[in-house]
């Protein structure tokens, strides 16, 4: 190795270095050549098979309000027809009741753990906040109870059109809070996927303010952290996504959300509040990921804070794919990484 020609690059840095550095606005985007993206060999014949199909890409919410409703509904029938395929290869007793006024799921799995019997896992799904309200909202709740062995209460928040912003956090709020008063929260994790991460970071948030006592552990899994499109593989990612296929319309879910607060408040963009004092924190994505960006930012922001936090990037998986390829065995993996998390962090 030609140790001398490192000289060169080094010199020229330094020289770059006392330029001054255009301002973010006068910064030019980068065009790339279109370009074929392969299919990875890495991955497993599941996730190569999901690659290679093609993708098609989502329609951008209607404008009127009754379509608005028509088409969530539509979406959640398909996606409770699917939780109770599910829940054939991972049998758990589902049972519904209200705790401080909202409607929960107990999800108790088939092969719960008695030793862990102390333990309670609270879920709050994702959907872009609008999506997958009911018992669509379990699929998650049901992979979670089943690799963890423990019970987990799914919270079945308000969501637009009819409720937007706060209704998700105070619902997640309201529950936690009745919660701790039965049971020890070193005992307990709250966790959620794509919205449902970002609901858990913001509820943390909200719980630390209020000086409620917080989760022992969270799972953040592929967080909508900032509803704002403004990170690098929301543009790098845009195509190759099999789940988020259009950025438009995550954008159109973001504002119906919103409800006309701002994008950048840290209850509906956790990213922009303070992670200190955050409770042990597992993330996950992909390589694929159009939240790639997202998770690693809110990563280096506990990270920063100084908190334990564990960002595990699977290859070739697109937007919380680990959940819904659960025949993968990258499904396996991400979840067993999420039930060994838990099993360090709660007490039994």
């Amino acid at each position: 190795m030609q140790f001398r020609h490192i000289a060169l690059p080094c010199a020229v840095i330094a020289l770059l270095g006392t330029a001054p550095m255009p301002e973010p606005s006068a910064l030019a985007a980068r065009s790339v050549p279109a370009r074929s993206i392969p299919v990875p060999t890495s991955v497993s014949p599941v996730v190569q098979r999901v690659i290679a199909e093609p993708i098609v890409v989502e329609e951008p919410l209607p404008a009127d309000r009754d379509a608005i409703k028509h088409a969530i509904a539509a979406i959640d029938a398909g996606e409770t027809t699917a939780v109770e395929a599910l829940l054939r290869t991972y049998p758990a007793r589902i049972a519904t009741q209200q705790i401080a006024g909202v409607r929960v799921y107990r999800v108790t799995p088939s092969n719960a753990d008695p030793a862990l019997h102390r333990r309670l896992l609270v879920h709050v799904h994702g959907g872009a906040y609008a999506l997958f309200g009911g018992f669509a909202a379990l699929r998650e709740a049901v992979l979670v109870a089943h690799y963890t062995r423990t019970t987990v209460l799914s919270i079945d928040y308000r969501m637009p059109p009819d409720h937007p912003y706060p209704a998700a956090l105070d619902d997640t709020i309201a529950v936690w809070r009745d919660l701790v008063r039965s049971h020890d929260p070193h005992a307990m994790a709250l966790f959620g996927t794509s919205a449902g991460g970002g609901l858990t970071l913001a509820a943390v948030q909200k719980l630390r303010a209020l000086g409620v006592p917080l989760p022992a552990a969270l799972f953040a899994g592929t967080p909508w952290a900032d509803l704002a499109r403004d990170d690098d593989t929301q543009f790098t990612n845009a195509g190759l996504d099999d789940v988020l296929t259009s950025t438009e319309s995550l954008g159109d879910f973001a504002r119906l959300y919103a409800g006309g607060h701002s994008l950048q408040d840290p209850g509906i963009s956790p990213i922009h509040g303070d992670f200190h004092g955050f409770p042990p924190t597992i993330l996950i994505s992909g390589t694929r990921d159009l939240l790639l960006s997202m998770t690693v930012r809110t990563h280096r922001k506990l990270r920063a804070a100084g908190v334990i936090a564990d960002l595990n990037v699977f290859e070739g998986l697109s937007h919380a794919q680990y959940l819904l390829l659960d025949e993968a065995p990258e499904s396996a993996q991400a979840f067993g990484e999420v039930a060994a998390f838990f099993d360090r962090h709660l007490a039994r």
